[in-house]
């Protein structure tokens, strides 16, 4: 199959069946066009996957094609954006149907799910990558920054943590017990939080999503903010299938293993107060900003908590 067979076969749907109207071109010229109406901002990231790196090398592609979206998408939630449109590259050991056809299913769920539509992309040949670049808008002046964080204010996050990181450990289950299915299902199939971001722009002080683990993020957003944290690790919230499954360590996987997707947001405390219900209920208070440089922890914690970094650590 060539590429251009491929392309229309199984990633030409995908362009019409999120129903943008900001998408005015998608596949087929050389490049796609998306209009930005006046008073919004154009907001866009990229993530790249890479078999044996963020994958296993048996995963399955439909698996793949909602996670590989749905990481990415998870940007644009951290900014408070909408989404609009995406670009697929693609790069490819052979045209194997058999991979071609629920990778592209598994994608095209992601991407009516999350309302966001294919613009174009690019295929060739090679080790098994795919990078995803995604497009989105927000209301001029109301995107969500790193920075920003002040002392005083509540660092709070969405759902719950640690799920996703310990499913690694039974990716190759025979016959994974409901408990394990449970913590799979949150590494397999990630939820950007959309409308939460939504909701906190304009709100928030600074957010981040949680991808390579909480402490990890949140230290991105201290660096940027110029302030410390305390964290009260007794607040973290987690799943009853993680603590069941990994005892006293499920706390440390909820502060440092990553994947999670949820949110990690600080906001005023007077703010806080004033949030609608529906949305202060996805949101849980565990620590504060501090002008103290540094995070520190109190409550309870078995280990060394150490984040993902994608280049490793020095031994």
């Amino acid at each position: 199959m060539g590429e251009f067979e491929l392309i229309r076969k199984y990633f030409q749907p995908l362009a019409d069946g999120a129903g943008q109207d900001q998408l005015l071109l998608g596949p087929g010229d050389d490049c796609a066009i998306q209009r930005v109406s006046p008073g919004l901002d154009l907001v866009f990231s990229v993530d790249t996957l890479v078999e044996g790196v963020h994958f296993p090398s048996d995963y399955s592609p439909d698996y793949l094609g909602w996670r590989a979206l749905a990481v990415a998408v998870s940007d644009l939630a951290a900014m408070g954006a909408s989404p609009v449109c995406f670009t697929l590259a693609l790069t490819l050991l052979d045209a194997n149907q058999g991979w071609l056809k629920p990778f592209s299913e598994g994608l095209a769920r992601a991407s009516k799910a999350f309302g966001i539509a294919l613009a174009g992309g690019d295929t060739t040949r090679g080790p098994l990558t795919i990078s995803i670049q995604v497009h989105g808008t927000v209301e001029s002046g109301r995107a969500l920054y790193r920075s920003g964080a002040k002392p005083g204010d509540l660092i709070c996050v969405s759902g719950t943590l640690g799920a996703a990181g310990a499913a690694l450990d039974y990716l190759a289950a025979p016959a994974p017990s409901p408990a394990q299915l449970a913590l799979l299902s949150r590494y397999h199939f990630p939820q950007p939080r959309l409308s939460l971001g939504q909701q906190l722009a304009g709100c928030a002080s600074s957010a981040i999503d949680i991808s390579d683990g909480l402490l990890a993020d949140l230290g991105h957003i201290l660096d940027a903010s110029g302030a410390g944290a305390r964290i009260d690790t007794g607040r973290i919230p987690m799943m009853a299938e993680l603590v069941a499954l990994k005892g006293e360590n499920a706390r440390d996987l909820a502060l440092g293993a990553g994947d999670d997707y949820e949110l990690c947001i600080t906001i005023p405390p007077e703010t806080f107060g004033t949030l609608d219900a529906s949305v202060a209920c996805e949101l849980t208070v565990i620590g504060e900003i501090t002008s103290e440089p540094g995070l520190q922890l109190s409550g309870p914690v078995s280990g060394v908590i150490q984040g993902y970094e994608h280049f490793g650590r020095p031994a």
